[in-house]
């Protein structure tokens, strides 16, 4: 149990810290701190931004535009309000909606290159093929129920933040979550993979 403990504590001493880096950002004490945002989330992003465009080029796009609208927008955030990586994600949702929305943008969706990723990893061929199965079974989900997913299992946000971050009521998330999770345990049982 003190383990639990020590690794939520330290969690905790993560968030005060994305706080007060943001805090810098806002005040533009110095770039390091943005850096320093950057080097905790810019993966995340990135990875974000992947399962919900299907595309490489667009994820990239959406690390950059999300950091340059973090670092125009810190003053913003309220820490009142929510914790500092709900309002990355915030900024993240809403500038992968805008790249989505561009004409240039609008080609079909590669598929995410999960193969290279996985071969890059020491895992053996199932973890692999199980892997390539899970995000084949997220890909069969509606928008909406892959976003919760994404943000809760991959971004480790709370209801309540994803609620803040899709702007829509606590209910309606917890609702998607739910018939997320079902349609996914069905995608996968399809796939021969019992979750």
């Amino acid at each position: 149990m003190a383990g639990a403990e020590r690794a939520r504590g330290a969690d905790v001493a993560t968030r005060v810290d994305d706080a007060v880096l943001l805090r810098r950002v806002a005040a533009r004490e110095c770039g390091a701190a943005l850096t320093e945002l950057y080097r905790r989330y810019a993966h995340q992003v990135y990875e974000f931004g992947l399962r919900l465009t299907g595309d490489r080029g667009l994820a990239d796009e959406l690390v950059q535009e999300t950091f340059l609208r973090l670092w125009r927008s810190a003053h913003r955030f309220d820490e009142c309000r929510g914790r500092a990586a709900a309002f990355l994600f915030t900024i993240a949702r809403s500038q992968a909606i805008e790249l989505m929305r561009r004409p240039s943008s609008r080609c079909p969706p590669a598929e995410p290159d999960t193969l290279d990723d996985a071969a890059a990893q020491p895992d053996s061929y199932e973890a692999v093929l199980t892997r390539l199965m899970v995000d084949e079974a997220m890909t069969a989900l509606s928008p909406a129920h892959r976003e919760v997913l994404i943000l809760s299992y991959q971004q480790h946000l709370t209801q309540p933040e994803i609620a803040k971050v899709l702007g829509v009521p606590l209910g309606t998330v917890k609702t998607r979550s739910y018939y997320a999770l079902r349609a996914l345990k069905l995608a996968l049982a399809e796939r021969g993979i019992d979750g």
